[in-house]
């Protein structure tokens, strides 16, 4: 199993900073969720059709990869259309990197009532980005997370879908913490879909939870790489630090290199 960060974890830093960092702090690779202020990857400054050949050169130099990119793109919304232009934007970026995933979200059943139209329309939003992306080489992965992070329903659109070119990200902590899942049960559910991790680590409180730095929470991190060890997983594991949205967090000077300690452990 391989290390990498998402760039949620450094939110201030600018890209050289970032790829000089990862390698000093035990990582193989990045996850990329915007650049400083710039959230939409096609825009950013590395990213530019100037500029994209120096930055693939740079992360080989270094022997980084870019794990996967992170799209903000949601299927349950109305302008679903909107949001299916957006990913395939990302797919592209994938393409010229030679990325192979996009993240994207469900994200939520809006109304109960309405929750079998959601779910096709979000099916149906997978399966044409999946036919953009695969003559590409680019494999889109749907996250564990909102209404999604129930495994139940994941895996319904899922099998909805049926395209080998759709997959699960397993943002561990999101149906452990949302749903009171156990991880064996997450993983029994959608374990043959998992193809990238997301891990961080939380303690739960009086009325809801408090992020942590890897293990000292009580999300079971143990015993999802035992799982992971089982069907012998040899992706990603990716520390998603969410500084970008919780500033109170460590910083990423302190919280990168522990996650990086944590899980060599682990892996040991």
């Amino acid at each position: 199993m391989k290390l990498c960060f998402s760039t949620l974890g450094c939110p201030d830093w600018p890209w050289k900073r970032v790829v000089e960092a990862a390698p000093r702090m035990g990582y193989d690779g990045l996850e990329l969720r915007g650049i400083q202020d710039e959230m939409y990857l096609p825009r950013a400054e590395p990213f530019l059709p100037h500029n994209i050949g120096g930055t693939k050169a740079d992360l080989a130099k270094r022997g980084l990869s870019v794990a996967c990119l992170g799209a903000s793109s949601c299927f349950h919304a109305s302008n679903v259309s909107e949001n299916i232009q957006e990913a395939k934007a990302y797919v592209d970026l994938a393409a010229r990197l030679r990325v192979r995933y996009v993240r994207v979200f469900g994200d939520r059943i809006p109304d109960p009532a309405d929750k079998e139209q959601t779910l096709l329309q979000i099916a149906t939003a997978l399966r044409e980005l999946a036919e953009y992306a695969a003559p590409q080489g680019v494999r889109i992965l749907i996250e564990t997370h909102g209404d999604f992070a129930r495994s139940e329903d994941l895996f319904d659109v899922l099998e909805r879908v049926d395209n080998p070119y759709v997959g699960v990200l397993w943002d561990v902590h999101h149906p452990y913490r949302f749903c009171g899942e156990a991880v064996a049960d997450t993983f029994a559910t959608l374990g043959k879909y998992v193809v990238h991790v997301h891990i961080k680590d939380s303690i739960a409180t009086e009325d809801s939870f408090r992020y942590c730095l890897p293990g000292e929470g009580d999300v079971p991190l143990g015993e999802v790489v035992e799982l992971l060890r089982s069907v012998s997983y040899q992706g990603w594991l990716s520390f998603e630090w969410e500084k970008r949205w919780h500033p109170e967090l460590a910083e990423p000077e302190v919280a990168l290199p522990a996650f990086a300690r944590v899980m060599r452990d682990l892996l040991k």
